[in-house]
């Protein structure tokens, strides 16, 4: 029986894809997760591998021609009687086929016996919503090293979180197929690990025969090169060998006989364009030749001075400026400020603060934040909302998800705690003192930086008193929490006396939110602030 493999979704926001190279052809027996085609999207090369064993009886596209996601790839039939009489003979030629194809890369899932065990590689796994790369900010462990089932092998960063990725098995690892720092790619090999008690392969030294290929983040394996790029390879130097184009710009690079690596791009990140091609043709760009005399003038020139260290923006920085630029750019913000007499407050803190500590929690004040702005927002839920992209419809939200900004290592973070109208103040003090110590070592997951209905940024927790915060589209409000100040204020008797003050700074979407609701929202969690008997009571 003859099975459609669709092609799934490959990135958020993916929709279609370059078929770069097939490694089978119509007619060759395949194996489950056997690479059967490599695709190109605007972010990445991506290997499509087979879901069960089986003969592809048709291949829907061809080389160069765009596949569409939730449409037939490629169809396989899974009735193993059905394999012609030859099925050695095409089963031979189909593991020849995709060795030669695929030399330049380790397939999806490499195994190797040894004579001391099997050697497989780990394949990256999906590691959030539509990431399909991340880069290796740390290796835990080295080749050679034996390694337990469960063991952290590396830490990766993906744009929104700090993520570490366990050993399947016990093992000892054999390959490390990227650098600190280099890009990773999900569903390629990130690792060899040699199983069953076996002992590492050692190559011979300066022998690159006995080396495992790097994997599939690459170019074009058929761009061919112009006469312009006749030098040899030893003299030409690559503008970008893993250059960043759409699968049009791609198609187009190959119909002019123009290596894409050596076109210097005009866009973001060097992205290459098609009048960036043109402009190569025309000679306006010239192939980049390192030769000895410019690298002993580029020698002189470092020793002359210090040259500027230039480091990229990406991972969670990268998205942080992105979500920022276009919160700013798509949201008219307008900020209100206020003080908050938090005397009283102190005081009830102080007073729970060491059954807290019996419990193992620690008690910090931003617990009675959230808990009273989640009791404001039953009042005002227009605060707790959402509007659609147009602004044309609001959506009002149940749960009250309050994030809470924490400057952790890899950047500013937003997680927030789900449900904050169900918890008590000891459950979301409990919350906090998890989501702050996961958020500073950059080990959040997804699902704790996703769903969030309005946040909280303690900008005083570093001395500041005011702010205009930004807000973390597409929620509607944000308020920044001043550092809390011992100041003398009058009391009912006109004294004057030390008091605990705080300055919150909101940011408001206008096209949601007028003075006057924030203003009377603001007042009610002030309340709630300043004589924390409101709070318990509302609590009841």
């Amino acid at each position: 029986m003859s099975v459609d493999f669709i092609l799934p979704d490959i990135g958020e926001g993916i929709v279609e894809c370059e078929v770069v190279e097939w490694l089978v052809a119509e007619g060759d027996v395949i194996k489950e997760d056997q690479p059967i085609c490599e695709v190109m999207t605007d972010k990445a090369m991506v290997e499509i591998p087979a879901k069960a064993d089986g003969v592809v009886s048709k291949l829907y596209y061809q080389k160069g021609e765009i596949a569409i996601v939730g449409q037939p790839l490629f169809a396989v039939n899974e009735d193993g009687n059905s394999v012609p009489n030859n099925a050695e003979r095409i089963a031979d030629q189909a593991t020849e086929q995709t060795s030669n194809k695929v030399s330049a890369t380790p397939t999806v899932e490499t195994q190797q016996s040894s004579s001391n065990g099997q050697v497989e590689d780990f394949l990256l796994p999906d590691i959030g919503e539509g990431i399909v790369e991340c880069e290796v900010v740390e290796w835990l462990v080295s080749e050679g090293d034996e390694v337990k089932e469960d063991q952290p092998i590396c830490e990766v960063m993906t744009d929104k979180a700090m993520v570490e990725i366990p050993a399947k098995s016990d093992g000892i690892i054999s390959k490390l197929y990227y650098q600190k720092g280099e890009v990773a790619i999900v569903h390629q090999p990130l690792f060899a690990i040699t199983t069953s008690g076996g002992e590492a392969p050692t190559n011979n030294a300066g022998s690159d025969s006995t080396k495992p290929a790097a994997p599939s983040v690459k170019s074009q394996p058929n761009d061919t090169l112009t006469k312009n790029n006749a030098a040899s390879a030893d003299s030409t130097t690559y503008v970008n060998k893993k250059a960043v184009a759409s699968p049009a710009v791609r198609r187009r690079a190959r119909e002019m006989n123009i290596d894409i690596r050596q076109v210097k791009g005009s866009g973001k990140n060097g992205r290459v364009y098609k009048e960036d091609l043109q402009d190569f043709l025309n000679g306006k760009q010239r192939p980049e030749q390192t030769t000895s005399t410019e690298s002993s003038a580029q020698a002189a020139t470092t020793s002359l001075s210090e040259a500027n260290r230039v480091e990229p923006i990406k991972g969670v920085k990268a998205a942080m400026a992105k979500a920022m630029q276009e919160s700013v750019s798509t949201i008219p913000h307008f900020t209100y400020s206020d003080e908050i007499d938090l005397t009283e407050l102190v005081k009830l803190r102080k007073k729970l603060k060491p059954e807290y500590e019996k419990q193992d929690i620690k008690l910090t004040m931003m617990p009675f934040f959230m808990k009273a702005l989640s009791l404001a927002i039953k009042e005002f839920p227009i605060m707790n909302s959402q509007p659609n992209k147009d602004c044309t419809e609001l959506t009002y939200f149940n749960d009250h998800n309050i994030g809470m900004a924490v400057d952790s290592k890899v950047g500013l973070l937003v997680p927030n705690i789900k449900g904050c109208q169900s918890l008590s103040i000891k459950d979301i003090a409990v919350k906090v003192g998890e989501l702050t110590s996961q958020a500073r070592a950059g080990r959040l997951s997804p699902e704790q930086l996703k769903g969030g209905t309005i946040s909280i940024s303690n900008i005083g927790a570093l001395g500041g008193t005011t702010a205009t915060p930004i807000i973390n589209k597409p929620e509607v409000a944000i308020v920044a929490l001043g550092k809390m100040q011992t100041l003398p204020r009058f009391n009912e008797n006109g004294d004057v006396e030390a008091r605990q003050i705080m300055t919150v700074s909101w940011s408001g979407d206008h096209r949601i939110i007028d003075g006057g609701t924030i203003a009377r929202f603001n007042n009610l969690w002030t309340r709630y602030l300043e004589d924390p008997s409101t709070m318990l009571m509302a609590m009841s």
